[in-house]
């Protein structure tokens, strides 16, 4: 999986993931120095979120012992939840945007 990037875009953080709204999509979260980007196995699915446009990112659990999840709070209030390794680096990632 490839996304184009804007001019002085770079990557800083990628891995395989889960879109857990509404049904389990699988794909890659992608962080890089501009915004995060979900792309996902269905092109239906693929979500871009600006800095400006995240209200808060919230860590929880997607089962009883599983710290893996991470909602990312958008401005006009709707709510985007993935599944992720290394959840607490993610949370950090994208709260310094």
């Amino acid at each position: 999986m490839k996304i184009d990037l804007k001019p002085n875009e770079m990557v800083v953080k990628a891995s395989n993931s889960t879109y857990l709204n509404g049904q389990k999509v699988n794909g890659k979260l992608i962080l890089t120095n501009q915004r995060i980007y979900f792309k996902s196995e269905m092109d239906s699915y693929n979500q871009e979120i600006e800095p400006a446009e995240i209200r808060e990112v919230i860590p929880f659990k997607t089962g009883f012992f599983s710290n893996n999840g991470l909602n990312i709070v958008k401005k006009n209030g709707n709510e985007l939840n993935f599944k992720v390794k290394d959840r607490d680096t993610w949370c950090k990632l994208v709260n310094r945007m």
